[in-house]
């Protein structure tokens, strides 16, 4: 019996199953549908939706709301061109008219009245209107979204750097690394790893095995490092990989097994010491409780737009926390993208002690917002002002136009 199977059968007597499971009542919900958070106690009057628009500025989306007292909300989508026609067909309409203080029961109302779309082109468009309605609440209130989120309790984020790439020899990868943590002060980092989704092909034979012992000799053990596979492997080579990457000390093995293939994963788990980071692709709650309760895994991964925003990833936490696991979510966003992730960890206390930033990211070449996110000391400050916290050049604003899409 290997020790995850051993701590996994141990705390499974800690998992108490919802009522949901046995009642036979009406009414009855899953555990991860109870409220999180008391939004109306922020404000004793309605915070009504007025219009939710979908702007487009070039290449760059916005998602826009703005109250019936003319309160505006901002938030930069990711990812959003081939999602358009759900966000201004489903999503926008539902939202309208809506009190922004019943974001809890609005995310479970547009999943029951559109449950045949869920997934993440679906919940996607959902988490851009949510940011963009949490930074009218805010900006209504006064208050950062973390404050609505439970409240602020780091200023601070520290950061793992990411962006890594497969294009690169492992000893480019392990040098541009070695620059990038000198200029930031990072203190971790996480490689690509393996071919993505490759069936156990390398980017090149023995890419993964080199570019890994050579970031380990580079950087010592000051630096703590961390390997996406991007779903490269089944569950026996992730294993032997695994195993590789035990000996390295590295901090957690990220995605070892496609992504839908949780059962591997859990074999994948079951099997090795090091942490199995895991869940980036996912926006089934129902999925993620499995994961969490069958220990499928040990760093919980949600992405704040994939699986539908701060109510969602929230709950997803909750989960998590229960279990004693803690959450690191996916970002692949710098710019006026990466605030969500920012408010996101200030808030929610069983964040892991890193969360991701990549650092090929192009929030240099964002002229149009303020802050900027700079990693200093190997950490992010988090907006401190109301809603998201950042402001958008109001020029840059002014040549976005309303994005239509007939039937």
């Amino acid at each position: 019996m290997t020790r995850r199977i051993f701590v996994s059968l141990a705390g499974a007597a800690a998992l108490p199953a919802a009522d949901y499971h046995s009642s036979t009542e009406p009414g009855v919900t899953p555990e991860f549908e109870r409220p999180l958070f008391d939004l109306h106690r922020h404000s004793k009057t309605p915070i009504r939706i007025r219009s939710v628009e979908l702007l487009k500025a070039g290449k760059v989306f916005f998602t826009r709301v703005t109250s019936t007292d003319g309160v505006v909300g901002i938030a930069r989508t990711k990812q959003i061109e081939d999602y358009v026609p759900i966000l201004l067909h489903k999503v926008a309409p539902f939202f309208t008219g809506k009190d922004v203080r019943d974001m809890e029961r609005l995310v479970d109302e547009i999943y029951h009245a559109n449950y045949k779309m869920a997934g993440q082109p679906f919940w996607a468009p959902v988490a851009y209107v949510e940011q963009a309605a949490f930074d009218m609440f805010g900006k209504t209130v006064g208050k950062p979204v973390g404050e609505l989120l439970g409240g602020v309790k780091r200023k601070q984020i520290p950061v793992y750097l990411s962006g890594s790439v497969r294009e690169t020899t492992a000893e480019q990868e392990v040098e541009i690394y070695r620059k990038a943590l000198e200029l930031s002060g990072a203190k971790a980092v996480k490689f690509k790893i393996g071919g993505r989704m490759s069936r156990n092909a390398d980017a090149y034979p023995g890419r993964t095995e080199k570019m890994m012992a050579l970031a380990r000799k580079t950087f010592g053990d000051k630096v703590i490092l961390y390997a996406d596979a991007n779903g490269s492997y089944n569950a026996a080579k992730a294993i032997e990989v695994g195993k590789m990457l035990q000996d390295l000390k590295c901090g957690f093995f990220e995605e070892p097994c496609p992504w839908e293939e949780f059962t591997e994963t859990k074999r994948v788990a079951d099997a090795l010491a090091i942490p199995i980071a895991f869940g980036e692709q996912d926006s089934s709650l129902w999925k993620f409780q499995w994961m969490i309760e069958n220990r499928a895994l040990d760093i919980v991964q949600p992405d704040i737009n994939y699986c539908g925003g701060f109510i969602r990833a929230a709950r997803v936490a909750r989960m998590a926390q229960k279990a004693g696991l803690t959450i690191v979510p996916h970002n692949t966003q710098t710019g006026a993208s990466a605030v969500n992730i920012l408010q996101f960890a200030s808030a929610i206390p069983n964040t892991g002690p890193y969360m991701e930033f990549p650092f090929r990211g192009k929030a240099e070449n964002e002229g149009w917002f303020s802050p900027h996110f700079i990693v200093r000391h190997g950490a992010l400050d988090v907006p401190s002002g109301p809603g998201l916290g950042i402001q958008f050049d109001p020029a840059f604003l002014a040549k976005a136009e309303p994005v239509r899409v007939a039937y």
